[in-house]
């Protein structure tokens, strides 16, 4: 019997998905990735597949999972995909929304797209920030409002036609850049000279890279229980109605609450608050919940609320996840109320993590003591480096307290 990935040539360059029958696709073209392995690409962005049918495209994603771990057996593979279906969590797999206009609708019902996408299994989810095709709608301040809600998706990551304007910079040149799209009317020519646009992207951009430990301690969970980071306001509040009811905001995480700003020129920002005591991120202001709030804005703020008794991680600013740095963890305490977090970790590349290799840190606040206990999870080991330095201080205060942790329960009056 003839082999099938030989009996016909492999398709050249990019060719039109019923080209190539799905069962080849998955059976034969795997092998043409190992020489790009071994120039050392380190992931996946499988385009095109839109042509297969449901399980097709299962199985493509099944493929980048398990043949990246035939060529790389201790480390987690990467591939974001274009194209979705049930199951594919179980590999690992990204999704982002797809070839997407950039306009302000399109931006608001992407909310609800993320929570309902959180909801069916997916939980590694995004957008092209900005929209991927262009349209007038498309100025500085439509891709500082999509910024900020990509920086709270669990896949982040600016980019479309025209190239250019997806830099946070390349709004403030005066040039559009290559033009990819034709007849496309652009930005007006003062957009080009947006001077607002760069430091409002970095402030969110820093600022996710500072919730590095809050996100990989939440994608820990849903990994383990299924439970995604981006979360429908009733999982938390199942007997809310109010709370069951709104699309355009979500949990990020166990303990802070997204409400991103999709209207053009907003001033103000209606929201919902759930029952329990919240303290707004940016002014550090105590509010009590269950009731809509009308929060002002501008165009640096999206409301981000932190529910009380949280514990919330953050790191340095990095430039790149696995860049060194020598400042220590801090602890943000908001109080409030009685609350408990679990720092999570591991060495982020491997599986090694499978057979013990990873440490958590239990974290409890107790309100009526004002004190924070930090201990070793259960099952798991201090990883270097040791012993660690860690600052902690409530949320509106400037005043830090060091605390050195070696795996031995400390306890820290606030």
């Amino acid at each position: 019997m003839s082999d099938p990935c030989t009996a016909e040539p492999l398709p050249p360059g990019r060719t039109p998905d019923g080209q190539w029958p799905p069962d080849r696709q998955v059976s034969c073209y795997w092998p043409a990735h190992k020489p790009l392995y071994d120039l050392g690409i380190d992931g996946w962005w499988p385009d095109q597949g839109d042509g297969f049918d449901g399980p097709s495209k299962l199985a493509r994603i099944r493929m980048y999972w398990e043949g990246s771990q035939q060529l790389r057996p201790n480390e987690r593979p990467f591939a974001l995909h274009r194209n979705g279906y049930p199951g594919m969590q179980r590999y690992g797999a990204f999704l982002w929304s797809g070839d997407v206009n950039s306009t302000w609708e399109t931006l608001k019902v992407h909310v609800a797209d993320g929570v309902n996408t959180a909801l069916s299994g997916v939980h590694l989810w995004g957008t092209d920030i900005g929209g991927f095709i262009p349209t007038a709608e498309y100025t500085g301040e439509l891709h500082v409002r999509w910024f900020q809600f990509g920086a709270f998706c669990p896949l982040f990551r600016a980019h479309g036609r025209d190239w250019h304007l997806r830099l946070p910079w390349g709004w403030n040149t005066g040039e559009l850049g290559p033009n990819e799209v034709a007849n496309f009317p652009g930005p007006a020519a003062s957009e080009l000279h947006n001077p607002d646009v760069e430091p409002i992207c970095r402030k969110y951009l820093e600022l996710r890279y500072r919730l590095m430990p809050y996100l990989y301690s939440a994608l820990r969970e849903s990994a383990q229980t299924g439970m995604p980071i981006v979360r429908a306001m009733w999982l938390h509040h199942p007997d809310d109605p109010i709370a069951t009811m709104r699309g355009d905001q979500y949990f990020w995480g166990p303990d802070m609450l997204v409400a991103p700003v999709v209207d053009r020129g907003a001033t103000d920002r209606s929201l919902y608050l759930p029952s329990g005591s919240w303290v707004d991120f940016w002014t550090n202001e105590t509010i009590g919940g269950g009731r809509v709030l009308e929060r002002k804005v501008d165009l640096a703020t999206m409301p981000i609320y932190v529910r009380a008794g949280a514990i919330l991680p953050m790191g340095p600013v990095r430039q790149y996840t696995g860049e060194p740095s020598d400042e220590p963890l801090e602890l943000v305490v908001y109080p409030g109320a009685d609350g408990n977090f679990m720092l999570y970790e591991d060495d982020g590349q491997s599986f090694a993590y499978r057979q013990g290799a990873w440490m958590g840190i239990a974290m409890t606040w107790q309100e009526h003591d004002r004190q924070l206990t930090l201990k070793l999870a259960s099952g798991s080991k201090m990883l270097p480096p040791l012993p660690r330095q860690i600052n902690v201080r409530l949320a509106g205060s400037k005043t830090t307290q060091p605390v050195t942790f070696n795996g031995k329960q400390v306890t820290v009056k606030l």
